[in-house]
């Protein structure tokens, strides 16, 4: 529990350190070091030895940034940021051992969307989910209705018969309990939205019986979840069996965004990236989105895949599948000591909405 670099006796010595986002529409809004990019990197070049920095994408439309360390001092890297005129301690980049060695797959796969279809934004709107969740359970209670009649067979003339001296207060406090839980901002409408969006059935309990979904609907509107996906077999990835995912949704017209970010393996899945990103994208419906692919390399014998164009190309070959409905407009791929990044940017075929570019931030250079 450091309190700032400067502890560096209390600090935990990281192995390495990843820090990415999209560009923000409004960075004017935003908290401390975060109104930029250049502001972000002298913050972490103070923090950390061995960052290096990238944008990835247009610099005059939507771009991705990306801040790692390397555990190798010695590796062929682009010349870090600047050091910080502030001569302080930083933290060490642990060097100890290869976390990407041996059968631990590592992969996090990160949808950015925008400009998502008004109509179909609304399910994630407090009132809108609401009216879904009361007509559910009205469907419910009058299927349970239907199947206790039936059980009872001749009985079911005394089903409609009325308790006049019976006051109702047990069941009126469990309706109201309900009718509040179903009206409110909370995790009751949270779960309702993801399941009727289809959030949950992207890593569905049929295959992953034990995984959890924490999801929770804002007011007046707006949706996050977090998800914990255990491996189908725990014996294949020993003990680090356990996988995320995380969402989080601003339907508002003028700022419109989703996000999905996951690093369950795709071989575990049983579906290829391009069907977990159609299966995301469906969702949502974006005019336009970003899919950045973070992968380690394949070969444990081989960590830093020197010369291996297999390896090299491992995360390269994920995504060359189109996604339908959609026209790739950029593809890059960067190669680094023992990651492949691949960055794809999409727009909806026939989208006629904003053309222009929506940086957010300053894209000349600051002197």
């Amino acid at each position: 529990n450091a309190n700032s670099a400067d502890d560096i006796q209390a600090a935990a010595t990281p192995y390495r350190v990843f820090y990415s986002r999209k560009n923000f529409l409004f960075p004017e809004k935003q908290q401390g070091p975060h109104r930029s990019w250049k502001q972000e990197v002298k913050y972490l070049d103070d923090m950390f030895d061995g960052g290096s920095a990238y944008m990835v994408g247009k610099m005059n439309g939507d771009h991705w940034y990306l801040y790692l360390t390397s555990p190798n001092q010695q590796a062929l890297t682009p010349p870090r940021t600047p050091e910080s005129e502030i001569d302080g301690p930083r933290i060490p980049v642990g060097t100890s051992f290869n976390p990407v060695a041996g059968n631990y797959h590592d992969e996090t796969l990160e949808i950015l969307m925008t400009d998502l279809d008004p109509e179909n934004a609304k399910q994630f709107y407090l009132s809108h989910a609401s009216a879904v969740a009361s007509d559910k359970m009205a469907a419910e209670a009058k299927e349970a209705r239907k199947e206790a009649i039936n059980s009872l067979g001749g009985l079911a003339d005394t089903v409609d018969e009325v308790d006049v001296f019976g006051n109702g207060e047990e069941l009126d406090s469990d309706m109201l309990d309900t009718t509040e839980a179903l009206t409110t901002e909370g995790h009751a409408l949270g779960t309702v939205v993801s399941e009727s969006c289809g959030l949950s059935s992207v890593y569905p309990t049929s295959k992953y019986p034990d995984a959890r979904v924490d999801a929770y609907l804002f007011s007046p509107c707006g949706f996050s979840a977090n998800g914990l996906v255990p491996a189908v077999s725990a014996e294949a990835e020993g003990a680090r069996s356990e996988h995320y995912f995380t969402v989080h949704v601003t339907p508002e017209p003028h700022c419109s965004f989703a996000s999905f970010e996951t690093n369950v393996p795709s071989g575990q899945s049983g579906r290829t990236t391009t069907e977990i990103i159609e299966h995301v994208v469906d969702i949502f419906k974006p005019g336009r989105f970003s899919v950045t692919l973070f992968e380690a390399k394949a070969g444990a014998q081989n960590p830093y895949c020197m010369g291996d164009d297999d390896s090299n190309n491992w995360a390269a070959r994920r995504l060359v599948d189109p996604v339908r409905g959609y026209r790739r407009v950029d593809r890059i791929v960067h190669d680094f000591e023992d990651y492949d990044l691949v960055f794809r940017f999409y727009e909806r075929e026939g989208w006629a909405g904003r053309k222009g570019a929506r940086v957010g931030e300053p894209i000349s250079p600051t002197k």
